[in-house]
This record gives structure tokens, sequence and C-alpha cells, in this order.
């Protein structure tokens, strides 16, 4: 599909009644599997994509990122987002530069959130954090083609659940011209259902996590338009492959018969439609 027709396809998704699941690959095969079971876009995960490679969460550099983004945008023809943490920059020109190098690998969209990745001093004060959402949307807006904008404000994943300073903050990133908002940690229908009424933006929310029991029918009745679920995946099956090593070297068995899904379950996956 045509990186327009695609990045098209992905902002209509989000004017479609409902709500829908962007589930997050972590590298070719994940996204040829999530294509094939019907979702309808993709997204980027930065902590599965560091632990996927070898590294440790937040230590991948902007070059390795967008080169793979690009490999997951060619592994389907499903629009794909990407997880842009805080664009890589704490400059705001830099902030635009990785808008547009972002752009040409043939993303639909991504984000930019307000943790600096600084441990003293986590999450950027909140002008300068507003600032930096205006820098990105003016980048966005320079592009030859519809990119989508989603501004995170991380406040309940940096151990400050205030979700009234989360509020103010997607609020302003609203009026700066963000064109998705995402907070992710809130849990209950009470957090979800402020943020959502707060905003007259499409909200992005975090599912999957300890505490966060709410189906995709409960968060489209509260008025979420999309669902991600992080590194969640890629820890399933590195969980799942952690534990059979384990016991594998602990005891001796093998338990991956019974674990593991079939080469008929797998194979049909990666073949041409």
């Amino acid at each position: 599909m045509p990186l327009g027709d695609k990045a098209a396809a992905f902002k209509a998704l989000h004017g479609e009644p409902g709500c829908f699941v962007i589930p997050n690959p972590w590298d070719r095969g994940s996204a040829r599997m999530l294509a094939k079971l019907g979702f309808k876009a993709l997204a980027t995960t930065s902590v599965g994509f560091d632990f996927a490679s070898g590294r440790q969460e937040g230590t991948s550099t902007l070059d390795q990122v967008l080169a793979h983004c690009r490999d997951l945008v060619e592994a389907t023809d499903l629009p794909v987002n990407a997880d842009l943490e805080n664009c890589y920059a704490d400059s705001l020109d830099r902030i635009g530069e990785t808008i547009r190098r972002a752009a040409e690998t043939g993303l639909a969209g991504g984000s930019i959130e307000d943790d600096s990745g600084d441990p003293d001093n986590r999450i950027y004060e909140f002008s300068e954090a507003v600032e930096r959402v205006q820098a990105a949307v003016e980048a966005v807006r320079a592009l030859p083609r519809p990119f989508l904008l989603t501004a995170r404000a991380e406040n309940f994943l940096r151990g400050r659940p205030d979700l009234d300073d989360t509020i103010k903050r997607l609020q302003a990133f609203q009026d700066a011209g963000a064109d998705v908002l995402y907070a992710p940690g809130p849990k209950t229908d009470d957090q979800i259902g402020a943020i959502v009424t707060s905003v007259d933006r499409p909200v992005n929310v975090l599912a999957g996590i300890p505490g966060m029991t709410l189906t995709v029918k409960e968060l489209a009745d509260l008025g979420v338009k999309r669902v991600s679920i992080g590194s969640g995946l890629f820890r399933v099956a590195f969980g799942a492959a952690l534990r059979t090593a384990r016991e594998i070297a602990d005891h001796g068995t093998f338990p991956i018969a019974d674990a593991a899904a079939p080469f008929s379950e797998i194979s049909p996956l990666f073949g041409d439609d």
C-alpha cells in the first residue's frame, strides 16, 4: 500500500465509531503475525525493541530506532505508529528533525512524550513540555503527507499519579495541535473517563498492565479511541521462553512440546496473502 494511503487509513481509523486495538510488534515476524490476525494498525514498542536487540531499556539510538521503524513499515500493508519517546532530543530544533526523519521511514504517525529520560528530572516542566509538543506539531504540518502526532503525558509511569496535572498537560497538548492524546498508566474507569471527557481529541490507553482489567468494549464505552499494549506481547513471548530455558538449565527437562506453537500454525502467518 502506498505510504500516503497508509497514513490516510490510519487517520480514518481515529474517526470511526468505537475503539480499536493497536498492538505492538517488536520485529518483522511479530508484525506479520499481528497483521494476519486482523488488526488494522500497528505500533512500535521501544522497550520491546530494546530487549529484543539485547539492550537495556532506553539505550537504542535514534538511528537504530528509525531503521527498526522502516523494517516494520515494510513488513506489512498496515499503518505503523512509532513510539519516539522524547523525540530523542532536548532542543526544539532537533525535535523537528526527528519528526521529519521518522516520516521519511514511511510511518503513519509517531509520538512525543514529556518524559525527559533524565533520572534526576524525569518529567519536563509544564511550559517546556508544551513548547516541545508545539515544535513537533510545526514539523508535522510542514510534512508533504499526513502524519498523526500523539502527545503523551507520562506522570503515571514515572511515579507521579497526579490525574489533575496529567489532564492539564493533555489539554495543553491538545491546544498545541496534537492529533491524539495518551497518558499511559491510569487503570480505573473513573481515571480514564475523566481523561476522555476532559479533551476533544482521540485518546489512547495502555492496556495489559497490572491492575488494568477493563476490556475493549468497556474502554469503548468510556469513549477511548485507541488501545495499545506497549511491551506486553514481547514480555509474554520472552517470559515463556525464559521460564522454559530455566527449566532446561535447572532441571534438565524439556517442556517445549507442550508449550510451543506448532510449525503448522506459525508458517502460514508468513505466507503471501
